[in-house]
Order: C-alpha cells, then sequence, then structure tokens
C-alpha cells in the first residue's frame, strides 16, 4: 500500500530513549502483574512508586469506570465540585487543611510551578537543590536536577546551585547571599539511592529559610503519599514547608500531580494554568485512591511491612546471608539496598529467574518502592528470592 501524504513507505517508529525488558505486562492484581504469556511477577516497583493502592483495586476501576461514563474532561473554565472535594479530603488525610491545592498532570510539573510561584512571591532567580537530587525532565525541573546527562544546553541557565545533604553549614553560605528564591528537597532522594535527610538539617533549613524570606519546597513525589509510613516523608522531621509538591501514587497511574501550598500565598488569576490538571475523571481516581488508603490503613501498612523489609534485609546482611550487600536503608515501603557490585546482573536475574522487579539506582541500588498494600507474606516471599540471586 502507497505512504499518505507523499511520505516515504515507513512506519512511524517510537523515539527509542528507554532500554526495555523484553517483557510486555499485560494485567495486574495488587501486587502482583502478569506478561502476555501468563508469567506472574511479584512487583516490588509499583510502575515507579506509582501503582499506591494496588493494580486493579475493584474500588478505584469502578470509579474511574463511572466517572468516565458519564464525563470523563472539561475545561477549567467551569466549577469542577470534585477538585474542591479533593482538596478537602487531602487536606484532612495529610494534615495540611489550611493549605491550597493546584492540580497538574505530572511530578515535573508540579515542581516547575512551586519553583515558578516561589519565584513570583520574593521575586528572586536562585535555587537551591541537593547532590543527586532529581527533580524532573522539564525546564527548570530538569535543572534543578543534578544530572548533566539529562539537562540540555538550552535548560542551563544558571539558576540552581546543587548543595551536599545533610551539610546545613554548606547551605547556610548560599542563603545569606541574599539571592535564593527557594530551596527544593526530596526528604527521602529517589533517583539519588534512598539518601534521607535527617532532621537536625531540615529543621535548620526551615529555620534559614524563616529568617531570609526563602520558599520551602519538600519534593514528595515519590516519598510521599503514604509511602514512608506517614502520608509525607518530611512529617517524620518535624517541619512544615511553604510548598509541597506530590505526583506519582496521587491516582495509581492515572497521570496526575499537584501543588500544596501556603496559606501565606495569596492566588491571582491567571498566575498558573494548566488545560488539563484537575480533570474530573482524574480527580474520580484521585478520591477513589484516598478512599482505599484510609479505609485499608495503607499508610500504616507501609511503616509496618517496610519496617520488617528493613529490619529483616539488614539482620540478614549482617549475619552474612546477602553476599554482596552492603547496606540497607529507607523508610516504610522506600527502600534501598546498597550492594558492592552493579545491580544489573542481580536485579536482571529477579526478573528473569524469580519473576520479581524492583527498581534501581545509580550503579549499585535495588530500589524497593511496592504498592502500599504489600503484605507481610509477599515481603517474606521478595527475601527468599533475593537471597537467590546473590
Amino acid at each position: 500500500m502507497a505512504a499518505p501524504f507523499g511520505g516515504r513507505g515507513a512506519y512511524m517508529n517510537l523515539f527509542d530513549v528507554y532500554p526495555l525488558f523484553d517483557i510486555a505486562i499485560d494485567k495486574g492484581q495488587g501486587c502482583k502483574v502478569w506478561d502476555e504469556n501468563g508469567q506472574e511477577y511479584l512487583d516490588l516497583y509499583g510502575g515507579h512508586a506509582v501503582i499506591s493502592v494496588g493494580h486493579a483495586h475493584p474500588h478505584y476501576v469502578e470509579a474511574i469506570s463511572k466517572q468516565v461514563a458519564k464525563l470523563g474532561f472539561y475545561s477549567n473554565s467551569v466549577q469542577n465540585p470534585l477538585q474542591k472535594e479533593l482538596a478537602q479530603r487531602l487536606g484532612k488525610a495529610c494534615g495540611y487543611e489550611d493549605y491550597q491545592l493546584f492540580l497538574i498532570n505530572s511530578g515535573a510539573e508540579a515542581n516547575e510551578n512551586a519553583m515558578k510561584l516561589a519565584s513570583f512571591y520574593n521575586g528572586r532567580t536562585r535555587i537551591l537543590s541537593a547532590e543527586k537530587a532529581f527533580h524532573g525532565r522539564t525546564s527548570l525541573a530538569v535543572e534543578a536536577t543534578a544530572n548533566p546527562k539529562i539537562i540540555a544546553p538550552i535548560n542551563a541557565n544558571g539558576h540552581v546551585t546543587y548543595l551536599p545533604l545533610n551539610d546545613l553549614p554548606a547551605w547556610k553560605t548560599e542563603i545569606e547571599k541574599g539571592d535564593v528564591c527557594a530551596v527544593i528537597i526530596e526528604c527521602i532522594q529517589g533517583v539519588g539511592g534512598i539518601r534521607m535527610v535527617n532532621a537536625q538539617f531540615l529543621q535548620g533549613l526551615r529555620a534559614l529559610c524563616n529568617e531570609h524570606n526563602i520558599v520551602l519546597i519538600c519534593d514528595e513525589i515519590q516519598c510521599g503519599y503514604g509511602r514512608s509510613g506517614k502520608f509525607f516523608a518530611h512529617q517524620h522531621l518535624g517541619v512544615m514547608p511553604d510548598m509541597i509538591t506530590v505526583a506519582k501514587g496521587i491516582c495509581n497511574g492515572f497521570p496526575m500531580g499537584g501543588v500544596l501550598i501556603s496559606p501565606k500565598f495569596t492566588p491571582i488569576y491567571g498566575q498558573l494554568g494548566t488545560t488539563f490538571g484537575g480533570n474530573h475523571l482524574g480527580c474520580a481516581g484521585a478520591l477513589a485512591v484516598l478512599d482505599i488508603i484510609e479505609s485499608e490503613k495503607l499508610v500504616e501498612n507501609a511503616a509496618t511491612v517496610g519496617k520488617y523489609l528493613i529490619d529483616t534485609l539488614t539482620a540478614e546482611m549482617k549475619a552474612g546471608n546477602l553476599p554482596h550487600v552492603v547496606d540497607v536503608r529507607g523508610q516504610g515501603l522506600m527502600i534501598g539496598i546498597e550492594l558492592d557490585i552493579p545491580y544489573k546482573e542481580p536485579r536482571t536475574r529477579l526478573i528473569k529467574e524469580q519473576h520479581c522487579f524492583t527498581g534501581c539506582s545509580g550503579t549499585n541500588v535495588i530500589r524497593l518502592l511496592p504498592p502500599l498494600c504489600l503484605s507481610m507474606a509477599d515481603a517474606e516471599d521478595f527475601i527468599v528470592r533475593f537471597k537467590k540471586v546473590l
């Protein structure tokens, strides 16, 4: 058949930027997924921490199905009562009832809008970010990401200074120069290898931000929404940020993000905007996620099962039963297992031989980011499978 519109006869291909395993996942249920050949896998990856309440949860499926049959989308030029309901429910669930919610579509967009709003607030242009940070791949978000390989020349605009995590004197020195707009921080670094912020550092940073009228942004895109065993990871550290960015777990796989914004910011018409953000279908899914988190006590489950995994893996490492494991760290169901060898072989064997998905970081860290409904039995099962590949 001739190519349409004078084309060259070839079919369009995907832009090949992802190294892919030769596996096509066809369906999921809870913490299990199945490929197109019917092979079952234990999912300790959660689609990169996105699947919060489990694959194909019946309440979530019902809510999404009912809403799309009624109305999937209309613009933000009209009232959307689901947005207001989501803001009220989320505020109550996380303890920030006096904050404001701006809904968008992704984590990068959430961070982009948070930093933009910070600059509107104090008129400054410099951002402080941590070494090994990951905040997204859009214009300013990627500049705040400490990975020169993914920062295009057009994004390298000199807005961001990277500093060592938990080194308060280094951050104090930069803050006292008087030109810092915002500080953006992951309280548990994800892509950075499950690096933990400590309370003394974050509390000191909060005080410095207060003193110098700097906006403190906590990026909770991966570590938030119950994953750490509290609703937000910064809540382990005794600090209230000025803005909190969320995405991933908010809608269990439907693209959605949000910024929780302190009452000290006054909204102005046209200051921020989005076409798809906060659409009816996404809000229905996000409300269902909160229903499930609350009714099934998934934040508490993340704390309990996560502690079991961390304690057991640490004990097995110290007993010499996990060759090549040199550190286990994390909180809740966000766990890093550091190896003294590259992660590639054991992670590949976990998938191909033990039929278990995990994440990774850097060259030698395996990341566990399972759905928050991971059971104790599934956690025990993972440890058995993990031992077999070391």
